[in-house]
């Protein structure tokens, strides 16, 4: 009977301990000082991507920056980036978070969109266009109405969605369908929603391939950017120190193949793109100066997506671990063109944001030790329906009402 009420003893024990560390599973940690740590630098990793690859962009189509044409890095280069529209449009979204909540409607983040004064391109230009015509969102961004639905745009402007949301891609997918149907369909809004859900994970993961493969789980299995992302995955392992090699690979499937071609922009296509960003996050092993040489070299938006590939990259690393090259020079009163940030008030508002992101995804803020703690509860993402930009669902139908277009300063 002893035996027996010990052994019955012990199982619960080891039920309970095992249930207390399924509970504890569930739930990672995270100090709000580390948190601002890494999330300034995925900020400064954007600023030194786009800065240093600026004088490339699109000057190399479907070919690679040879070597010699690299610029070299300055520390104050670092300063251009305050005049760069893969910058400033997202801070748009962050504003629009910080004035109206987190629960902010689509229609409203559409107006505020119309209501921006900045020149644009592509997908953002046709989105906005329609907004200001009264075509409200979700059919701002439908195939009927916008003729480049899979361009890189929301890609290049999804980076705040995970910078404010550690360990939380769920709200990355949430802000995609908020903010990157603006003016993206199908893919273009996965490849957004992939790259918040890279800097998401990147508070916590530390291994590269580790990350692509959870970013991965944010966005449809069968869409062709899930596909490409898995491609570019698997020529790595295969051929972890030639990027040229898988470079050469790329361009013939999502560039020449007419099949990666449907609703295509030609070179701004956000797969061809997305492929550049995760080959120098990949194949730059790590390094910052490679990282971002390597997306750059890639060609295309050679801009863009070293920006992203930094981002990311300088969030797992954190600023207090970066080379002084690219934070010494930092002008911390200028002003992020047509915003109201300069890089303090940047990351302010981007902490205030995370810590009501944390509460809403069911988080805590924890006091210990005279420091505070981000208790982020661990949920596996639900990805957004597949669509195909190619062979659309129908409209919504979606229009603004007369009060909403009285909010509206701009026509079209």
């Amino acid at each position: 009977m002893k035996k027996t009420i010990v052994v019955v003893v012990a199982l619960a024990f080891g039920l309970a301990g095992s249930a207390a560390a399924r509970a504890a599973e569930k739930t990672r940690r995270l100090s709000v000082a580390e948190y601002r740590d890494k999330m300034m630098a995925g900020w400064i990793g954007q600023m030194a991507g786009v800065a240093w690859g600026g004088p490339t962009e699109f000057r190399f189509k479907d070919r690679i920056i040879p070597e010699d044409k690299v610029p070299a890095w300055k520390p104050e280069m670092i300063n251009d980036a305050f005049q760069q529209d893969d910058l400033y449009v997202e801070m748009t979204f962050l504003r629009t978070l910080e004035r109206h909540g987190l629960d902010v409607s689509i229609r409203q983040a559409g107006i505020d969109f119309a209501n921006s004064e900045y020149k644009l391109w592509c997908a953002n230009a046709a989105g906005r266009k329609n907004l200001r015509a009264g075509i409200a969102p979700p059919d701002s961004s439908h195939p009927q109405f916008n003729r480049c639905p899979n361009d890189i745009d929301y890609q290049i402007e999804a980076d705040y969605s995970g910078l404010i949301a550690p360990g939380l891609p769920q709200f990355a997918i949430e802000m995609g369908e908020k903010f990157g149907r603006l003016m993206n369909y199908g893919d273009g809004m996965y490849a957004g929603q992939f790259i918040g859900a890279l800097y998401a994970e990147a508070f916590f993961e530390s291994d590269r391939e580790k990350l692509v493969e959870k970013a991965l789980q944010a966005i449809p299995a069968q869409s062709q950017y899930a596909e490409m992302v898995r491609d570019i995955l698997a020529w790595y392992r295969a051929e972890p120190n030639d990027w040229q090699k898988t470079w050469e690979r790329c361009q013939r499937k999502y560039r020449e193949d007419p099949e990666y071609q449907k609703a295509s922009n030609g070179g701004i296509d956000c797969k061809i793109n997305g492929a550049y960003v995760l080959m120098g996050l990949l194949y730059g092993q790590g390094d910052p100066d490679r990282t971002i040489v390597i997306s750059m070299r890639c060609g295309q938006d050679s801009d863009c997506n070293p920006s992203s590939a930094a981002g990311v990259l300088f969030t797992m690393l954190g600023f207090s671990k970066l080379p002084a090259r690219f934070k010494s020079a930092l002008n911390p009163t200028n002003v992020f063109s047509h915003t109201a940030y300069n890089f303090p008030q940047l990351v302010d508002t981007c902490e205030q944001l995370a810590r009501k992101v944390v509460a809403r995804a069911g988080g805590k803020i924890q006091k210990r030790g005279g420091r505070e703690y981000f208790l982020v509860p661990v949920r596996a993402p639900q990805p957004s329906q597949l669509e195909l930009s190619w062979a659309p669902g129908p409209i919504a139908n979606s229009r603004f009402t007369p009060e909403e277009m009285a909010q509206i300063k701009f026509r079209e």
